[in-house]
């Protein structure tokens, strides 16, 4: 299949407050980690205001002391009857009042603080930084946000690509026999190579699966993910796709048919080296031609049974005859 490589994450850098930008913290096309500050707006005005606000809910919070005050001796006063109902009801009134101030005063304190911090523009994620679009020294922020950057995840980055409705079909198929859910399907292998690349050098694994079929083309949008590591693939690439190849230099293979199913997942029956019948659980990767990848649960040198499967009972011993099986470093035999 062919795909194309596509970013993660992409968002524009703004200033959401106005002012003269004081800073630039990275070069055109750095690479940057997340919570890095790339940009800074002269916060002086703003920090004036903070200061500001936190004065008026000084002075709020004295106001409704005061005013607390006044309201407890107004009503120990109207409960001996001493004092008026007026005085009393002034006195919540102006209680109240002042609690609403407060309010308002921590509400102004709270912004000041958020713009503030506006001042700052930070990386949102690890990423690349594009070249800036702004200079220092210029007023940024006066007509609503100004775009200041764009910030681009490439590590990990998606590939999308598109599956004909067969190799659909072919899947489906291999989930049911193998038991493989929908959200272990996501797991499934994938191998990556660009136009000049000689196989598929890159690795990754299955992200998303369109749950319908494009009826036009008759094919289903899919997504894997890379981790990129090095940065080679970049958001636009056109790409060669494959799916579910198998490292056959690193990977352990077995014929798929002596592969077992229960209700502890998959297994396999392993001899030891009294001949004994062990029933092994084993985690399966990808299908290659008549072979499986097993990922882990068996070694290079056990030896597992292919044929003869019904007469092999785990915990009883068995005649076997060793065969060689090409492409696979597990030997077979066939119990007896």
């Amino acid at each position: 299949a062919t795909g194309y490589a596509s970013a993660i994450s992409t968002t524009n850098l703004v200033a959401r407050v106005q002012g003269f930008l004081q800073k630039i913290n990275y070069k055109d096309g750095e690479e940057v980690k997340e919570g890095t500050t790339l940009f800074v707006v002269e916060p002086e005005p703003y920090r004036l205001k903070l200061e500001q606000a936190r004065a008026a809910e000084a002075g709020a919070q004295a106001t409704l002391k005061q005013t607390e005050l006044e309201y407890e001796r107004q009503a120990e006063l109207a409960s001996r009857q001493v004092a008026s109902k007026r005085a009393l009801d002034d006195a919540t009134a102006n209680r109240d009042s002042a609690r609403a101030r407060l309010k308002q005063a921590e509400v102004d304190t709270a912004q000041a603080a958020l713009n503030l911090s506006y001042t700052e523009v930070k990386a949102p994620f690890d990423g690349i930084v594009s070249a800036r679009l702004v200079s220092l020294g210029e007023m940024v922020g006066a007509n609503g946000p100004t775009q200041l950057a764009t910030i681009v995840q490439t590590a990990p980055i998606y590939v999308n690509f598109n599956i004909n409705e067969q190799e659909v079909l072919n899947i489906r198929a291999d989930m049911r026999r193998l038991g493989i859910s929908q959200e272990e399907l996501k797991q499934y292998p994938i191998e990556v190579g660009l136009q000049t690349d000689q196989g598929y050098p890159y690795r990754g694994t299955l992200n998303y699966v369109s749950p319908t079929i494009e009826r036009a083309t008759g094919t289903l949008a899919v997504r894997a993910v890379l981790p990129n590591r090095d940065q080679v693939l970049v958001p636009g690439n056109f790409v060669r796709v494959r799916v579910g190849a198998a490292d056959e230099q690193d990977s352990l293979l077995v014929p798929d048919a002596a592969l077992g199913t229960d209700q502890g997942g998959r297994y396999l029956l392993v001899l030891d080296k009294e001949n004994v019948v062990e029933q092994r659980k084993i985690t399966i990767g990808p299908k290659v031609g008549d072979l499986r990848v097993i990922e882990s649960g068996l070694k290079p040198d056990d030896r597992i049974v292919v044929a003869g499967i019904l007469r092999a009972i785990p915990g009883q011993k068995v005649d076997p005859q060793l065969e060689t099986a090409t492409a696979t470093p597990a030997g077979p035999v066939t119990a007896r």
